[in-house]
């Protein structure tokens, strides 16, 4: 089983919470339940985020860190596209 981690210098379940739209959260919620079944889903990225991967929700992006050696997953953040 992958531990779960949630990335607390961006405060990653106050993001989460705040947003209102209900249809967004269950599209969130589904991403994170597939993260957690299968961790290498998302896109790596590359250059200063090496390291990390990211799914799209559109039309915005899941950020989390994989460590296949600890089995451990961190959500980093959530964002709009355009906010890269």
């Amino acid at each position: 089983m992958v531990e779960i981690r949630f990335e607390e210098t961006k405060d990653f379940t106050r993001i989460l919470d705040k947003i209102k739209d209900n249809s967004l959260k269950i599209k969130i919620k589904k991403q994170i339940k597939k993260i957690i079944e299968n961790p290498e889903i998302g896109k790596p990225m590359r250059h200063n985020r090496k390291g990390t991967r990211e799914v799209y929700v559109s039309p915005f992006r899941l950020s989390y860190f994989y460590s296949q050696e600890e089995n451990k997953v961190i959500f980093l953040d959530f964002y709009h596209k355009d906010e890269q």
